[in-house]
């Protein structure tokens, strides 16, 4: 049997995601397991107003103007601003995915924008 958490004890977890990430955030969009790492996009300070229907919804749109590497994006983490992991196994993709861009194909230079970015609990 899988483990279930009341909806308030959902919301409270969501946002303690927030302020884990504190101020200056960064959102990584790499390739499949985080193997080389495309774009980083700071994210807004706060990174998300406060969960909703066990949703946390990041504040978009965010962007980074000059992707670091050229690639295929398939998995993205968010980190502090001091690199430490706060999430990790973020899906990447241009629909039904954690984190949703135009395209997932990134080139080294080109402007990155986030569509949309969002975690569920389970």
């Amino acid at each position: 049997m899988a483990v279930v958490y009341n909806a308030a004890l959902k919301l409270t977890r969501l946002d303690a995601v927030t302020t884990a990430i504190g101020s200056a955030g960064k959102l990584e969009i790499g390739t499949t397991a985080m193997a080389l790492v495309l774009a980083t996009i700071t994210l807004a300070t706060p990174p998300a107003p406060a969960a909703a229907g066990g949703v946390l919804t990041f504040t978009m749109p965010q962007s980074d103007t000059d992707a670091d590497a050229t690639g295929t994006a398939a998995a993205a983490r968010i980190v502090t601003s001091a690199d430490a992991d706060v999430i990790t196994g973020l899906t990447v993709g241009t629909a039904a995915t954690d984190i949703i861009l135009n395209s997932v194909s990134i080139t080294a230079g080109q402007q990155v924008t986030i569509n949309s970015a969002t975690i569920t609990h389970g």
